[in-house]
Order: C-alpha cells, then sequence, then structure tokens
C-alpha cells in the first residue's frame, strides 16, 4: 500500500505513534542543551579543618613524641609503636640516655632522605668497628627485623583509591599504611615526612640509633624492607632545605657539612610546661571523609579535577592543641605535589 492509497484514519495513527517515538528523543536532546545545574561544590580543605569540631582531634601521646633540636628549630617526631613496639621501645631508651645529642645529620640525598645517627658508628662499607658513641642503659644493640604486623586486628580506614604498591591502603593512627588480606600482613608506608630506621645488609641491623626522615617522591619501593617506626608531625622545613650531600648516596664528604643535633629528648621525659602540644586528625570520622573527597574533587584554581587521591597525599593533618578559642596553628606534611 502507497502513502497515496492509505486511508486517512490509519495515516493519523500512524504519525502519533512515530511521534510517541520520537518524545523521548526530543526530550533527550532538550536536556542536552539546556545548560547545566551547577553542583554544590565541595568545601575547601581549609574550610573543613576550621570548622572540625573538638572531638575529631587526638592529642600526640607524649611518650610517643620526639623532640629533636636542630639550630635551626624543632623536628617533631611520633614514633608508631603499634608497627615497630621494639625499634620504639629501643628509641625511647635512646633518648632518654641522651644518646643521640651532639650527633649529627649525616646524609640529605635530593629527593630521597635526610639522615642522622652517629658519624663514629660502625660501618661495614667502610670496616670502622668500635668508635661509636656506646650505647645507653636499657637500649639494646640487637633488634628483630620490624617490616610488618598481622593484618588481623588493625583498626585501618580504608581508602577507596587504588593503590599501585599494594591490594589495601589507609590509615591506622594517623599513619599511612598497607596490607594484604591473601598474606595476612600490614605495615607502614613509605611518605613524605615517614621516619625509618636505616640498616644494614642484615634485616634484623636495625636498632635506631640511626634514623632517616623521607624528603622526596615517596619510595614505596623500601616498604617491607626497612622498619618504618614513625613520621614526622612538624619542622619538616628543616630537614628538607639542608644542603645536599655528595655523589655517594648523599653522604656529607667532609664532617665540617654535618649539621650538628643540639637534643633529642622524648616529650614525655620533658617538664609539662615543654612539652609540645599536638593533635593529629581521627581518621574514623566523617570531618575526615569530608577532606579526603575535597581532595578528589578539586575546585577554585584547578581547571582540572582528578577526582582521586593517593596514599601518600592523603596525609593526616596536625595541629598545636589550641589552648583558648578558635584560633589553631595547621602543619600538614604534604608531598610536593599535593602543595595546593
Amino acid at each position: 500500500m502507497s502513502l497515496s492509497t492509505m486511508p486517512r484514519s490509519l495515516f493519523r495513527a500512524t504519525a502519533l505513534a512515530a511521534l510517541a517515538l520520537c518524545a523521548p528523543l526530543m526530550a533527550l536532546a532538550a536536556a542536552a542543551d539546556a545548560p547545566a545545574q551547577p553542583s554544590k561544590p565541595p568545601r575547601s580543605s581549609a574550610d573543613i579543618l576550621a570548622t572540625a569540631p573538638a572531638a575529631v582531634w587526638r592529642d600526640v601521646d607524649p611518650d610517643n613524641l620526639l623532640v629533636m633540636t636542630l639550630p635551626q628549630g624543632q623536628v617533631l617526631i611520633e614514633l608508631a609503636p603499634r608497627f615497630a613496639p621494639a625499634h620504639v621501645a629501643n628509641i625511647r631508651a635512646l633518648a632518654r640516655g641522651g644518646y643521640y645529642d651532639g650527633l649529627a645529620i649525616v646524609r640529605v640525598q635530593d629527593n630521597f632522605v635526610t639522615q642522622w645517627g652517629d658519624p663514629n658508628a660502625d660501618d661495614e662499607d667502610t670496616g670502622m668497628k668500635g668508635k661509636g658513641k656506646p650505647f645507653p642503659e636499657g637500649a639494646k644493640p640487637h633488634l628483630p627485623a620490624e617490616f610488618s604486623i598481622p593484618l588481623k586486628g588493625v583498626p585501618m580506614t580504608v581508602l577507596p583509591d587504588v593503590d599501585g604498591w599494594a591490594p589495601r591502603v589507609g590509615q591506622v593512627d594517623g599513619f599511612a599504611a598497607a596490607a594484604d588480606p591473601k598474606t595476612g600482613k600490614a605495615w607502614l608506608a613509605h611518605c613524605y615526612g615517614s621516619v625509618g630506621a636505616g640498616r644494614g645488609n642484615a634485616v634484623d641491623s636495625s636498632t635506631g640509633a640511626e634514623l632517616y626522615a623521607v624528603i622526596g617522591q615517596a619510595p614505596r619501593g623500601l616498604d617491607l624492607n626497612i622498619t618504618v617506626v614513625g613520621r614526622v608531625l612538624k619542622g619538616m622545613e628543616f630537614l628538607s632545605s639542608l644542603p645536599r650531600g655528595g655523589a655517594a648516596m648523599g653522604f656529607y664528604d667532609k664532617p665540617e657539612q654535618r649539621l650538628g643535633i643540639e637534643r633529642v629528648a622524648l616529650a614525655a621525659a620533658l617538664p609539662a610546661e615543654q612539652r609540645p602540644a599536638l593533635q593529629v586528625l581521627r581518621t574514623d570520622t566523617p570531618t575526615w571523609q569530608e577532606l579526603l573527597d575535597a581532595r578528589r574533587r578539586r575546585g577554585g584554581w584547578f581547571v582540572h579535577s582528578p577526582g582521586y587521591t593517593d596514599l601518600c597525599s592523603a596525609a593526616v593533618p596536625v595541629r598545636v592543641k589550641p589552648a583558648a578559642g578558635p584560633e589553631v596553628k595547621l602543619n600538614e606534611p604534604r608531598s610536593p605535589e599535593s602543595r595546593r
């Protein structure tokens, strides 16, 4: 049947059916042409932290806080006894006995680490022995390697963003941590500001007498190879801005290049009025999740919002505990790429 011979009633019905089929497509096209309704932008990280209630902050235990005094200022390091109990106990004993006082920063390798310890300690590369500073009473000369702990029971706030170094990552007690459910292991990750215990070739050759802080891009390949004992909470600028060492992995070539350490004390051993009062944001709170979302969905200056964050860019904020009123000083250890 041609269109010329089609009954009018049938033609009208066919036309109405065609219009009905086209209506959804026309509606979609109109919606596409309509201006997009702006979604509510996330609050900035600064706004979130400025309005965070007191309950989402935890006090740093003075028994886990190292106060390292350099000529330029203080470096405050929180220890991680959950992950490295033997090393933390030894570091406490070394600090109480004044072991670190008068030692030096011996290595600053660009985009890697700042390392400190006894320049005269036994050196397996040079064969030098017997000239190091003796350990104080209570400090042990030998410890087991503490590269990981059992995953079961570890209170990790899991980060949903994909990580290339571990099946599961997140925060534990404010520290960047990783885990593998198949092996049942959890460990601390090497992020900007992480503090590790230097070791020799033997896996159990670290004691905490020689420590380093990561000052560059996160060397996650060191994970599960070195005992991580904590992280720098405040004073990273005094470690990351030092003159770089020589070609031999950043070790200083001459004694006069080394920066002397005036004192390393455990905050718990200081008079109450001299103890730094720091707080760390709790990661088991909606405030932390909102902060992570703000880091994923950047606005304002950013033209492109990544919609993603990674473990080492998700550093947990730190602040000086407010004595009274809303004024606080924020200090958030960040990797260079996450400064905006």
